[in-house]
């Protein structure tokens, strides 16, 4: 069988930086060839979170910052196609995800920056972009776009599964082993914990979720967390920074709270948010197969197992894909249905009018 190499992109609301991947794609499971992570600069980094909030002068700053994710971007793929000693011209296409600076779909937009036009110039490959857009004119959310990608590497006909991403905002896909797929963003994810750890002791994240690990969480902080409507808002549903943001998080505070305790109470929201949407919309799920840079906060994935049992809580790195990797593969195996001309988006996730092709091609 020839190969069908293809490239994925994939930076987050965590904002820690670019994942890339390099897969073959030729058969019915990507076989990964090559990984990469690219931190991004702090400069960077505090543009494309302050650009998730209105300022001044925010399309120049969106198309500056565009053209600097574009660069961070061609690094990663150099440094891919580098480590696999493999030429550009051996790659199909880029799938390339771009940075969600708004996401409005109920008043129909949604927007990621990441100059696709310039990436393609400075890496000679074609580049697939744009995915959410078409979902949203549609009539859906633009997201999570992941699960029709899990549905075709983590299904299994004889169990009911869940596949939990837990990047910046955490989502659920629920499959089946008949019906529909379901899927949704459940709430914040990482998002906050990096949030409130940087402005407490100036960490970018909690390693391991140790600093959490050593408090109990505050029930009455966690109550009125958890009485945000979005949580009890069925799916269709998405979210983001727009949302659960530093502004959402203090007005939910009184004053006075330890600040590790803090920690420990926003871990415990995750964690909750994402059983109640299991129990409530993925019964009879068997299994929870985790992905997404959280899977390396131990104390969230304690919390998430206890929360979760008797259902088992595992990496994806148990069923064949590296938790860091599968978001960034999903978007080179959504670059490929782009190609091939196939739908990807889900109805049944999104509630768009219908499944679309989704993405913008670019030519190398």
């Amino acid at each position: 069988m020839s190969r069908e190499l293809y490239l994925g992109l994939m930076s987050g609301t965590s904002l820690d930086g670019v994942d890339a991947v390099l897969a073959d794609l030729a058969g019915a499971r990507p076989q990964l060839l090559a990984h990469a992570h690219r931190p991004f600069e702090a400069r960077l980094r505090r543009e494309l979170l302050a650009l998730n909030s209105p300022a001044d002068n925010e399309l120049e700053r969106a198309a500056l910052a565009g053209n600097d994710l574009a660069r961070s971007y061609a690094a990663a793929v150099a440094a891919l196609l580098a480590q696999a000693g493999i030429p550009a011209a051996e790659m199909r296409a880029i799938g390339c995800h771009g940075q969600t600076v708004r996401h409005g779909p109920a008043r129909g937009y949604t927007v990621q920056i990441g100059n696709a036009a310039l990436l393609a110039e400075l890496t000679g490959i074609r580049v697939v972009a744009d995915f959410r857009s078409r979902d949203v004119a549609a009539g859906g959310q633009g997201a999570p776009l992941a699960p029709a990608f899990h549905a075709a590497v983590f299904a299994h006909p004889a169990e009911d599964r869940a596949v939990l991403n837990l990047g910046g905002i955490a989502n659920l896909t629920c499959l089946p082993r008949a019906g529909e797929v379901a899927g949704f963003d459940t709430g914040p994810g990482n998002c906050l914990l990096d949030l409130w750890i940087s402005k407490s002791l100036g960490r970018p994240y909690d390693e391991d979720g140790a600093w959490a690990a050593g408090a109990q969480h505050l029930p009455g902080l966690l109550e009125r967390m958890l009485r945000d409507p979005y949580f009890a808002a069925p799916p269709p549903k998405s979210t983001g920074r727009d949302l659960f943001n530093e502004a959402w998080l203090q007005a939910m505070l009184r004053g006075g709270e330890d600040a590790r305790a803090v920690q420990a109470t926003l871990a415990e929201l995750t964690a909750r948010s994402v059983c109640d949407g299991i129990a409530r919309y993925c019964r009879p799920a068997l299994r929870v197969i985790a992905c997404g840079g959280g899977v390396g906060n131990l104390a969230l994935m304690e919390r998430l197992r206890t929360a979760a049992a008797p259902i088992p809580v595992e990496s994806s790195a148990q069923h064949g894909i590296d938790p860091q990797r599968v978001e960034a593969t999903a978007f080179a195996w959504l670059a490929k249905q782009a190609l091939d001309g196939r739908p990807a988006s889900l109805p049944s996730v999104t509630g768009a009018r219908a499944a679309r092709v989704l993405g913008a091609v670019y030519p190398a």
